[in-house]
Formats: C-alpha cells, structure tokens, sequence
C-alpha cells in the first residue's frame, strides 16, 4: 500500500502536467483491468472464468457513472481534465470492484448450500451493497467522509464540501449497484455449470 502510493504521487503529477486524453483514457483501462482481476480474489478458483463478466460489469457499470457525473453533472472542460476525471474513475471503479467481489462471492456460496439460483442471487446483490449501504447510514453521523474533510481543511464552505461528498455518495451507490447487477446477471447458470460440482 505504502509503495503504491508512494508511486502514483509521481504518476499522478505526470498525468495531471501531461493533460493528455489518451493518457486519462490509458489510466482508466488500467484501472479496469486491474478491479477486474482484485474484484475475483474472493473466488480464486473461479477467477480466469468469470474475469470476462467482472471486466464487463465494472467497465459498463462504473464507466456509465463516470460520464454521467464527468460530462452531466461536472461538464468538465475539456471532458478529459485528468485532476477530475482520474480520483473519480478510481472511487467509482473501486466501488464497483468492491460490490463485484461481494457479491461474487455470495452467490457461489449460496449455490453450494443448494440455494435456488434466483434467490441465491437476491442475497449476492444484498450482499455487495452492504458496505456502500452502511456508508450512506453513517456519513456525516459516524465519520466525516475522506473527500469532505480535504475540502474542508484546505479552506473551502462546509456547505460547498456537503454537496461534491454528495454527488461522490451517490456516485459510487450506483456505480456498485450497477455493477453488481450486472456481473450477477451475466453469471446465468450455465456460466457456472460444472464449477460448483469441482468444489
């Protein structure tokens, strides 16, 4: 952890001096890649198989959510402006990599307990939204949110800071749910036919 964030401090001044859209666009693949394949460690047995429905679940759902709030809500201009555009990507694309590998992992283990596949299912989606669900309940009461307390200390209005911690909660809601529904949909039962008899 320490070194990774040690390397992207560098990275990122490069990326943001650069101020190149094929670069952001590069960073963004990257990070695609890299949620797809972190997203399947809860089913490591399963992970070169459903790798393609994860890549397709994270790259839809979290890409859909990075347009909207980059070109809908921001209007970045140019709409690649990479001090905005990359820390979003990278909270929704975690997001999403988190709900992902919940529900992942959920859905394999209700299978093998002989759960019915469509309620088996209902209980994965509920699962990958646990974390992101908890976070909304709590922000503001239990913890002052990562995003809002920067703003905060480097001067700018609580109430200008509650409304960008607002537009990054809902975010990153849906850009988990999206993502999770996606990837269980994509997981039909014969996607997994076979793999839970081998277990």
């Amino acid at each position: 952890m320490l070194i990774q964030l040690l390397l992207i401090g560098y990275v990122l001044v490069y990326i943001f001096e650069a101020d190149v859209s094929w670069i952001v666009l590069a960073v963004m693949s990257v990070m695609v890649v890299a949620a797809s394949w972190i997203a399947l460690r809860t089913v490591p047995h399963l992970r070169t198989k459903l790798y393609g429905y994860a890549f397709l679940s994270i790259l839809i759902g979290g890409g859909l959510t990075v347009v909207l709030i980059t070109q809908a809500v921001l209007t970045l201009d140019p709409w690649y402006e990479p001090s905005f555009v990359v820390p979003l990507a990278g909270m929704i694309f975690a997001a999403s990599m988190n709900s992902v590998s919940l529900a992942a992992e959920r859905m394999l283990a209700e299978l093998r307990r002989g759960v019915a596949y469509v309620d088996a299912r209902r209980i994965a989606m509920q699962a990958g939204l646990i974390p992101i669900v908890n976070t909304l309940f709590a922000v503001g009461l239990v913890s002052l949110p990562g995003l809002m307390t920067g703003q905060i200390l480097s001067g700018v209005s609580p109430l200008v800071a509650v409304r960008y911690q607002v537009m990054v909660m809902c975010m990153v809601f849906g850009a988990s749910g999206l993502s999770a529904a996606l990837f269980l949909t994509f997981l039909k039962p014969r996607a997994l036919a076979g793999q839970l008899a081998e277990r």
